[in-house]
């Protein structure tokens, strides 16, 4: 079933949602290349990727080697052969043979304030590190630290062909913080949300906390090129009046919500002895498992949560990284999947994964998969780029994640030479498989070139990992905290 149509699901059908105020922009559903057939009679264009082994995830999931995709705006204007396009005037033409031409990454679960804190608590137990060090890291940043981390990031992620992301951010949560991290998201060049931190974690009553949402909502609202979601931290440990009051809050405003569900082993336990029921269980109930939502790992979910979960076309973030960095557990990827739950990848911030890698990313989806099961035939290469690009698009609910006309221009290309290339794989494989981060050549978020030559074009690098360092060695140093137990790795 496709996201919009009705369902058995209690939860609010699209249209209801959409009558309510939620953004059909954001409504998830397969994205399809005969919506938007291809048309070459305008012999004009902005930019022409021609050359390259073009892996477009679209429906029938062509690979065209060699390819070529037209760019006009911010929208992909056509795709082909560069033969099929080589009547087109372009005001730039990039050649790309020896390189594959893939959609952008996206993150779909992140916190990007945590790049100042990279590399601390390495083999620390996640119910120690959490509460002793990073709740007390995030609530002493200042704003222009968690600016200076946040931006250090992005410019991390742009550089490995990363186009958008969400963000949980609960380093400072006053209207001016969040408002300034999005704009450090969007002066870089990447689109995506910023999921403004709410729950018990927080230092405002929760009146003051809506209060704030709110304001900070109206700044940034549905449409922006970075918009402001309600993010009550955990459906764990936060009231369910208070999480709904959340949600409904975010389909009053036409946007997204995102929280963190069932990511360590004892939360589902936990939740049943205060509430008396499964958290995922209670998300359905309550109507709360629509198209708005995006929930990070949802890992220990019994067999009637993943069927709920499914049934309600749950967009759920994939952090393989993280779940092996601190030892949480294995999501239920292909049961989720068959289910019909949206599944993409999440980096959930330098601290959990040391670097941004969606290569990495991929291929450790995959490995851990087939170890759980010990089976060497689940998943692959292919169903890992699916989650980096088409599906990380649609639990966004960007309309990107393919190379197909009329889509948005979020690009990334890839280097497939090196003698980490040779011979080369089939392109697919030697994308999610072979490829690393600083094979990237090139990132195009909306049709324009954010990333090239190896350095970002919208930002000075030097000085953006400069004033990332510094503020890191403050922050570090302000906090009242036996950093003995958090060795630095």
């Amino acid at each position: 079933m496709r996201r919009g149509e009705r369902s058995s699901c209690p939860s609010p059908p699209c249209d209801t949602i959409e009558r309510s105020g939620f953004n059909p922009r954001l409504s998830r559903r397969e994205p399809s290349v005969a919506e938007h057939p291809s048309d070459t009679s305008d012999s004009r264009c902005d930019l022409l990727l021609s050359g390259g082994a073009t892996i477009t995830m679209d429906d029938e999931r062509r690979i065209l080697e060699p390819g070529a995709v037209a760019v006009t705006g911010d929208r992909i204007s056509a795709v082909g052969s560069p033969t099929d396009l080589g009547h087109l005037s372009a005001a730039r033409t990039i050649d790309c043979r020896g390189s594959a031409v893939i959609p952008g990454f996206v993150s779909a679960h992140d916190h990007l304030f945590q790049n100042a804190a990279r590399g601390w608590g390495e083999g620390v137990d996640f119910r120690v590190w959490l509460p002793d060090f990073m709740f007390p890291l995030a609530l002493n940043m200042t704003r222009d630290e968690a600016v200076a981390a946040v931006t250090m990031t992005i410019v991390e992620q742009v550089r490995t062909g990363t186009t958008a992301v969400l963000d949980h951010h609960y380093a400072g949560t006053d209207v001016e913080t969040t408002l300034a991290v999005a704009e450090a998201v969007e002066r870089v060049g990447m689109r995506g949300a910023i999921g403004r931190g709410l729950g018990r974690e927080q230092p405002y009553p929760p009146s003051e906390q809506f209060d704030m949402m709110t304001a900070a909502i109206d700044a940034r609202p549905a449409g922006s090129k970075v918009e402001v979601w309600p993010a009550p931290g955990d459906i764990i440990y936060n009231d369910q009046d208070f999480v709904a009051a959340s949600v409904q809050l975010a389909r009053d405003k036409g946007v997204g919500w995102h929280t963190h569900c069932s990511q360590y082993k004892t939360d589902p336990d936990v939740y049943l002895a205060e509430h008396g029921i499964r958290p995922v269980l209670w998300l359905h109930e309550a109507g709360l498992l629509g198209p708005d939502g995006h929930f990070a790992h949802m890992i220990f979910l019994d067999d009637e949560e993943v069927a709920r979960a499914g049934e309600c076309n749950a967009a759920i973030a994939y952090c393989p990284i993280s779940h092996g960095v601190f030892g949480l557990g294995t999501m239920r990827l292909a049961e989720l999947r068959a289910a019909g739950a949206i599944i993409g990848l999440g980096y959930d911030g330098a601290v959990a994964g040391f670097r941004n890698d969606m290569f990495e990313q991929m291929k450790m989806a995959v490995m851990i998969q087939r170890l759980k099961a010990m089976d060497p035939t689940l998943s692959g290469p292919a169903e890992a780029l699916e989650l980096a690009t088409r599906e990380g698009a649609r639990f966004m609910g960007i309309d990107a994640g393919v190379l197909a006309p009329g889509k948005l221009a979020d690009i990334a290309v890839v280097s497939l030479q090196g003698a980490h290339m040779t011979p080369r794989p089939a392109p697919v494989a030697a994308v999610a498989y072979s490829a690393r981060s600083s094979d990237v050549q090139l990132t195009i978020v909306g049709g324009e070139v954010v990333f090239e030559n190896g350095a970002c074009t919208r930002v000075d690098e030097v000085e953006v990992r400069a004033e990332a360092e510094a503020a890191a060695e403050r922050l570090i140093e302000r906090l009242d905290l036996d950093l003995s137990v958090l060795r630095r790795a």
